[in-house]
């Protein structure tokens, strides 16, 4: 018999690398942003009501963005202190070699965390955690508000970023936008200018990236998918866009995307879920 839960062999590994280079990364966007707002030529110009909400913006983003990283990070998605003994298996349920314990369906082993996690999504390398039950709300919501602070750093850098591109000709522009690395070692910008290019790139290639993946996602949650499950095809846990809504983002759907810590309890447990099938059988 396995244990009912995950226990030290199973423990998942720290975050570790990936989030610090996260962290180090999104440093390096608040020094180059700070630097330009302070020492260059400083944001656009804006009147005072158009500045008093673009500082509102701003602090709702950074508010929504840091309260979804802690959220993100404190929910443990995992088997580990689950009770999974006396439990009835059904179809779907396995067995977990690596955790020794029975796993509910739905549930998938993940190699980076070693452990079992429930409705295993996949696992974020940025973050260094899996995505499953119990934080695929934080996740998506963190998509979204990455990608519009992304998007608005990228607009308070625009003022000098086109001066920067102003100076030089057409064809310099264009490689100290696709290649600014390049540019750096062979001497053609100055430190300061590579800084303002690469931080801009990366904003913008951020948060395309982030609102292509929130797009998917939003896919997925109308669907009632995984990405494990809807790489296969499968559709069992297809109930309806409203009742989908409600399975993974709790009764408040509509308003856990404007502040992180709203109560909206979710309806499940992470290891029974209703099924199509279970749908039909009723309505019959």
């Amino acid at each position: 018999m396995g244990q009912p839960w995950a226990v030290g062999s199973a423990e998942g590994s720290p975050a570790g690398l990936p989030l610090v280079l996260t962290a180090l990364w999104a440093a390096a966007v608040a020094l180059e942003l700070a630097y330009v707002l302070v020492l260059g030529p400083g944001p656009p110009p804006l009147g005072p009501l158009a500045r008093t909400l673009q500082l509102a913006l701003a602090a709702f983003q950074l508010l929504n963005l840091l309260g979804n990283v802690g959220l993100f990070l404190r929910s443990d998605p995992s088997i580990r202190g689950v009770m999974l003994a006396g439990r009835s298996l059904g179809q779907g349920w396995a067995y977990c070699y690596q955790c020794q314990s029975q796993v509910p369906p739905r549930s998938g082993h993940c190699s980076a965390c070693r452990i079992c996690i429930l409705r295993r999504d996949h696992h974020c390398r940025l973050l260094g955690r899996c995505v499953g039950f119990h934080n695929y709300r934080p996740f998506l919501c963190l998509l979204l508000h990455t990608a519009g602070v992304l998007l608005h750093i990228s607009v308070l850098l625009g003022p000098a970023l086109s001066a920067l591109l102003r100076a030089y000709s057409p064809l310099h522009t264009a490689a100290l936008l696709l290649l600014p690395w390049l540019m750096l070692l062979t001497g053609r910008v100055s430190l300061a200018q590579f800084a303002l290019a690469f931080v801009t790139d990366t904003c913008v290639a951020g948060a395309l990236l982030c609102g292509a993946g929130l797009l998917f996602h939003g896919m997925l949650l109308l669907r009632g998918q995984t990405t494990w499950e809807w790489a296969r095809g499968q559709h069992s846990y297809d109930l309806g866009p409203c009742h989908n809504l409600q399975a993974a983002l709790g009764p408040r759907w509509v308003l856990v995307w404007l502040w992180p810590f709203l109560a909206s309890p979710l309806p499940g447990d992470g290891i029974t879920f209703q099924t199509t099938a279970d749908v039909g059988l009723m309505a019959s």
